[in-house]
């Protein structure tokens, strides 16, 4: 009863606040007086989509003429939005392109959740409605326009689904090309686990879309999203200008203590190695009950990537429901879940209290505190029971 009391009263405040956050962005036609469009990063998703599906593709990578066409979609001024994809989101998000702006907001975050809940189920079925609408970190999410409610129904469903149902796990998994450097965890995870059937079905779904991006928009384009990408990377997050403060990778924290990029590289190549190594063994071993390795991999997908904001960990849900749903009490596991959930609400704003995007520092323990707990044995125990039951 506490937990539904707490989800129905944030999801009102967040849809309340949802909504004061979409009227401030129409002050010039659909965009606010500090240039954030209506929907904000959504815009990127259907000019893209837009654009390609009537024949100018070739202007989403060239971020002079693709800002030209996102200001006059919203009739003002505009921050500088880009589309930082590959071409397979492209082919993804076609059905954008036959609905206007709007509409198509309405939907992309409807489906979304829609998407996202049902997935959850798999995970909690008692428990997870009121956990996909009291997550924090769909109300970031939405504010932001971003992707990660599909992030989070497709590793989160697609490892809820590798014993059930691994063809259709491995298809989710190779959706999530479009951001590929959040699959690469879960991959490795899948072949230290010998999941065959689920790394089989991931690259052939990944090969298929990005062979009809090839085949539907050139080549070329990828040559343009190559060069796009690398520039971003540069300015977004080298140079850490703009949107620091929502990152909650260990890289972005080290280039805020002051370390130069070769050095926060560095850093975050032996937190990923590290990280990488023991999500591997941990599957490799099998020493923990399904919930928990599933739990270690997204926890592991967050401590290997430089790239990581705020939105991303919509899929921190999913920890949650294998951590503690169906009545799993202990103390552990409730720390972790509490570290999960606070995260991208609070890595914003320390961030720009302290100046240190301090994110990764509460991801860090979640994982650590998973890892040493499958290693001392104590996260196996049912795992073993279950074992010992089959034998």
């Amino acid at each position: 009863m506490r937990l539904r009391i707490v989800a129905a009263c944030w999801a009102a405040a967040a849809l309340i606040a949802y909504a004061l956050d979409l009227w401030g962005q129409t002050r010039h036609g659909l965009a606010g007086e500090t240039g954030r469009a209506f929907g904000d990063d959504f815009i990127n998703y259907w000019s893209g989509a837009w654009l390609a599906w009537h024949g100018r593709a070739g202007i989403i990578y060239d971020l002079a003429a693709f800002h030209e066409f996102q200001q006059a979609l919203v009739g003002g001024p505009l921050q500088g939005y880009h589309y930082g994809y590959p071409p397979v989101l492209l082919v993804l998000t076609a059905p954008l392109a036959a609905l206007p702006y709007v509409p198509a907001l309405a939907i992309w975050l409807s489906m979304g959740w829609l998407a996202f809940w049902w997935t959850l189920r798999l995970a909690w079925p008692g428990g997870a409605v009121w956990l996909a609408i009291g997550t924090p970190a769909l109300l970031i999410n939405a504010i932001a326009g971003q992707n990660g409610l599909w992030t989070a129904a497709l590793l989160g469903g697609g490892l809820c689904l590798i014993d059930r149902r691994p063809w259709i796990a491995g298809v989710l998994f190779g959706m999530q090309i479009y951001k590929p450097h959040l699959a690469a965890v879960v991959m490795l995870a899948m072949l230290a686990g010998r999941r065959w059937s689920v790394v089989a079905a991931a690259a052939l779904t990944a090969l298929a879309l990005i062979g009809a991006s090839v085949g539907m928009f050139g080549l070329d384009i990828w040559g343009a999203c190559a060069r796009t990408i690398d520039l971003m990377r540069r300015l977004v997050l080298e140079d850490g200008s703009g949107v620091w403060h929502r990152m909650v990778s260990v890289f972005v924290f080290a280039r805020r203590l002051g370390a130069d990029v070769s050095s926060a590289y560095l850093i975050q190549a032996a937190t990923g190695f590290v990280a990488a190594a023991v999500v591997g063994i941990v599957w490799w071993r099998d020493v923990a009950s399904a919930d928990v390795k599933r739990s270690l991999a997204i926890l592991g997908t967050c401590l290997v990537t430089p790239y990581l904001q705020d939105y991303d960990l919509v899929m921190g849900a999913f920890v949650v429901a294998w951590l503690v749903g169906e009545g799993r009490v202990d103390r552990w596991r409730i720390w972790v879940s509490a570290l999960v959930l606070l995260t991208p609400l609070l890595a914003a704003p320390l961030a720009q209290w302290t100046g240190l995007a301090v994110g990764s520092l509460l991801l860090v323990p979640a994982f650590v505190l998973v890892a040493a707990k499958c290693f001392a044995g104590d996260a196996g125990a049912e795992h073993s029971e279950a074992k010992r039951a089959r034998a």
